[in-house]
């Protein structure tokens, strides 16, 4: 599941695949070419003395200079080995073997029990390690402040944020909270509102978008609204539309009736108002923002354990305050 505009689908529990067991510490190897691999490339020779690990992985050393030969770096993955020549490798862990660690990373944080955490996400910050982003996640953030998480599939992560889109997520503590969230988001009883500045001059009235969205045909890294797709429902509430330097601008607040992956940057743009700093649906970094304008503003929920409604709202993200005061008059 890729990460949303708004909390994508209910991250369900029962992870596979966080490496959480593994070594933190690398560990040398000294070891002696034997007769049948002489020849061999020397990426290809590592692989098969250090399996455990991805010949990708392995050429990665190589290039870090951790690969030596009496005392001398091999700096050639394709340089060939000799029979009986001895070779000392310091095999590091993968950068996935490390990602589900604690990390000291200062979280904003609107309420805090023992069972949930609701948080006001900045831009730039990864919700989950994934390629790319080993480190310096919302997860990492949430091992260091409650150990506990541990026990928990993705350290109690419920739903999903882009890595630029800022705004509210709640977070479950506890097992009991997140199965009860899990299932509160998939039944729709988590209120959800984004605002979000566009290219173009919003209709005056409010309006919904319905159209199923799916992975667009053309181009895997994107979603768009193709037949067959996953139902999905935005309503968009129209906030302001002026003209800034000449251009054509306009503030909407939207609310999710799903989750679905992009959905609100999907929905705006198939309708012809993509997001400022959008580039990847067709929106420009104008205005002073080089990340799509989207904020999640509300978040409303029951209570997973105690039954209390609560209501949550957070103010702008720094960065959009400067954009959205000169598209929406005071």
């Amino acid at each position: 599941m890729n990460g949303a505009d708004g909390p994508d689908e209910a991250v369900m529990a029962g992870v596979a695949g966080e490496d959480a067991g593994e070594i933190d510490s690398f560990e040398t190897r000294v070891l002696e070419v034997a007769q049948e691999a002489h020849g061999l490339r020397l990426d290809r020779w590592l692989a098969g003395v250090a399996s455990e690990f991805s010949r990708s992985h392995l050429q990665g050393l190589i290039a870090q200079g951790l690969v030596r030969s009496a005392g001398r770096v091999l700096e050639s993955a394709s340089r060939k080995v000799a029979a009986g020549q001895r070779i000392e490798v310091e095999l590091r862990p993968t950068a996935q073997s490390s990602a589900f660690r604690p990390e000291p990373i200062a979280l904003s944080v609107l309420h805090e029990d023992e069972h949930i955490l609701v948080v006001d996400k900045p831009a730039g910050m990864v919700v989950h390690p994934a390629a790319g982003n080993w480190s310096g996640t919302l997860l990492n953030a949430l091992l260091a402040r409650h150990p506990a998480s541990a026990q928990l599939a993705r350290a109690g992560i419920v739903h999903r944020l882009d890595k630029d889109t800022s705004g509210l997520m709640v977070v479950a503590r506890t097992l009991r909270a997140q199965n009860e969230l899990v299932r509160a988001i998939a039944a729709r009883e988590v209120h959800r509102e984004y605002v979000a500045l566009v290219h173009g001059l919003p209709p005056e009235a409010p309006f919904s978008v319905e159209a199923p969205i799916g992975r667009d045909p053309v181009s895997r890294v994107k979603m768009a609204v193709v037949p067959g797709g996953k139902p999905a429902r935005t309503d968009v509430m129209p906030l302001a539309g002026t003209v800034v330097d000449g251009r054509r601008y306009g503030a909407v607040r939207c609310r999710l009736h799903t989750g679905r992956t992009h959905q609100i940057r999907v929905h705006l743009a198939s309708r012809g108002l993509p997001l400022v700093g959008d580039t990847v649906y067709g929106g420009r970094p104008e205005l002073g923002l080089t990340r799509q304008a989207l904020h999640a503003v509300q978040l409303g929920l029951v209570h997973p354990v105690s039954g209390a409604e609560m209501v949550f709202d957070s103010t702008l993200a720094p960065d959009l305050q400067p954009a959205w005061s000169r598209v929406v008059p005071r």
